[in-house]
């Protein structure tokens, strides 16, 4: 089975770039199943309903976030009618959307989890005890198990790879939008990255235009952060795995640009 994933789109440029890219990703690696990390993809913080059909119409299965999914208000109640749309599976029960879901794909059934960390980040459940509740729920027969960990500390990111090493096809790590050099599969077969990079403006601070970062850093005083404009990156991996076994056989990250 090939697994596409999508890292954090950033706001109107992020769209763009995986407008133009994703068909021709989705050709290339005869993608089965198609993951994007979208909490970004409105304005640069948050989501919308019409982003999700608009990612759903370019071959996206599934859509990630991270603690970035409320940002925008209105989605708190648009998430109901979002139906490829994940939110942290370790947030409150009570909590609008859904932490998982499974697809049918033409290999068989795959799962994506999405989970977000707990250091630096803001209050969740623990991802680890989440991630054993969320594999207990699962049928036997989902073999294909994607996790996105939104995560900031790549410590956390690793510990959790080797936690469910040989229980889960994969562990992606989303959030900080700087693409890792540790691609690997790991000894029992998940395949693990600390983080995929974002989809989004290259000359930028993490997708946001550099001087008010800038100031934010010299002088403490609040700015407001809009995403960059100019030439556009793309940055996914590409998984491939055994369907009827679950492991992990290959990991290649991707990177895309766009003038």
């Amino acid at each position: 089975m090939n697994i596409l994933f999508i890292g954090d789109v950033v706001g109107r440029p992020g769209r763009n770039a995986a407008a133009k890219l994703l068909p021709e990703l989705i050709a290339r690696v005869e993608a089965d199943l198609v993951v994007v990390n979208v909490e970004n993809a409105a304005g640069g913080a948050g989501m919308s309903k019409q982003i999700h059909d608009q990612f759903v119409g370019l071959g996206a299965d599934v859509l990630t976030t991270g603690n970035h999914v409320w940002d925008r208000r209105d989605f708190v109640h648009e998430i109901q009618d979002c139906d490829r749309v994940l939110r942290p599976a370790n947030y409150a029960p009570q909590v609008p959307g859904k932490g998982y879901i499974i697809i049918e794909t033409d290999k068989g059934p795959a799962a994506v989890v999405n989970l977000a960390g707990r250091v630096y980040m803001p209050p969740a459940d623990c991802p680890f005890r989440t991630a054993d509740r969320v594999l207990a729920e699962l049928d036997p027969d989902v073999r294909v198990i994607i996790i996105d960990f939104h995560a900031e500390a790549t410590s956390e990111k690793q510990a959790l790879g080797y936690y469910l090493d040989g229980r889960v096809t994969a562990v992606i790590g989303t959030h900080t939008h700087v693409p890792t050099t540790d691609a690997k599969v790991l000894p029992k077969g998940t395949a693990f990255l600390s983080d995929v990079g974002m989809t989004g403006p290259s000359h930028s601070v993490i997708g946001v235009h550099i001087q008010p970062v800038l100031s934010r850093f010299l002088t403490g005083m609040p700015h407001r952060f809009e995403p960059a404009t100019g030439p556009t990156e793309l940055n996914a991996v590409h998984v491939v795995s055994e369907p009827k076994t679950g492991k992990a056989e290959a990991l290649r990250p991707i990177h895309c640009e766009l003038a």
